[in-house]
């Protein structure tokens, strides 16, 4: 299977002009020395990836969650729908070097504390594999913290899996359950 590196060529992006629209999801649970708090390394990332071409069309308010998994802090989650004439492979490596540049440090245990988590949820295209990206998120589907600022801001997408809207997929996800005895 192909990975990012091999496949992303942004100057050929760059030529084709072509616009894609992203979902993108933000998460961070740890202060960054110089810029500051979570909700400030989010804000830092968004400025980042502004800089380096991407249109923000809509940024949801930046929500406080608890954590999932071992990790201790909470985090600092938003959602952004973005333009770019970037394809999936390019804009992966370039959400990775917005991370890495924001203290990043990638040590494969999954769900720790971590400066800066940026997910490339759904993409206009519809469904997008190769050995290091998923398009769709595979579980974003069972996170409230990335379906509730994503459904504050496009309401609407729907999941080319299931064909749910994000406000659908928020609703069964929260919805009130029955007790079990």
């Amino acid at each position: 299977m192909s990975t990012a590196a091999q496949l992303a060529d942004p100057a050929a992006d760059l030529a084709a002009q072509v616009s894609q629209l992203y979902l993108l999801a933000f998460g961070s649970n740890m202060r960054v020395a110089g810029i500051g708090r979570p909700r400030d390394v989010i804000c830092a990332a968004i400025s980042d990836l502004e800089d380096l071409g991407l249109h923000f069309l809509a940024i949801s308010p930046i929500i406080q969650t608890k954590p999932v998994g071992p990790s201790l802090r909470c985090y600092a989650n938003c959602a952004a729908v973005v333009e770019t004439v970037r394809i999936p492979p390019s804009l992966l490596l370039l959400t990775k070097a917005v991370e890495e540049g924001l203290g990043r440090k990638r040590r494969g245990e999954a769900w720790r504390a971590r400066t800066l988590d940026i997910d490339i949820v759904l993409w206009n295209g519809g469904i997008f594999a190769i050995e290091d990206i998923s398009i769709p998120h595979p579980r974003y589907r069972e996170r409230e913290f990335v379906l509730g600022p994503a459904r504050a801001i496009a309401p609407d997408w729907k999941d080319p899996l299931t064909g749910l809207s994000l406000a659908h997929l928020f609703a069964r996800l929260t919805r009130p359950r029955p007790v079990t005895r």
